[in-house]
């Protein structure tokens, strides 16, 4: 996945379009569009205005990392059972919207491409919650402050 791709998949994410996050980061919609489909690459200054923006690590948008970290986080990492609870959790919430009729708009079952968004939400939801209780629940004699 190159760089264009990870920020539309951020975009989409938000429920922004490509004129919004043009204005945001102060470039033309259709220099914007070039990045996305992977024609024009992101210029150095260019990756910290998208990192910031978007709110996620530079080294997940030039594909370093899988993982949007957000970027101004002072949150506690997790650890390898905080993701094997995480994954459980989300096995659950999968297994529940498994039916058709679990999520539905006017009785009509939502798409695929919709219902990946709503997962990616949730794991994303899922995982900030874990290191926001870590940070509250930490006592301070073992915090890194």
């Amino acid at each position: 996945m190159h760089i264009g791709q990870r920020i539309e998949k951020i975009m989409q994410n938000r429920g922004w379009n490509q004129k919004q996050l043009a204005e945001k980061v102060k470039i033309n919609t259709s220099v914007l569009n070039r990045i996305i489909k992977g024609t024009r690459p992101v210029h150095h200054d260019e990756l910290a205005v998208f990192s910031s923006i978007l709110e996620v690590d530079s080294n997940f948008l030039i594909g370093k990392t899988d993982k949007p970290v957000p970027s101004n986080s002072n949150l506690p990492p997790l650890t390898a059972k905080d993701e094997r609870d995480i994954a459980k959790k989300l096995e659950a919430l999968i297994n529940d919207l498994e039916s058709d009729t679990s999520l539905a708009f006017d009785g009509e079952p939502m798409d695929e491409h919709t219902r990946e968004l709503v997962l990616a939400q949730m794991e994303s939801n899922l995982r900030l919650a874990k290191q926001l209780a870590k940070k509250k629940f930490t006592p301070k004699k073992y915090r890194d402050d």
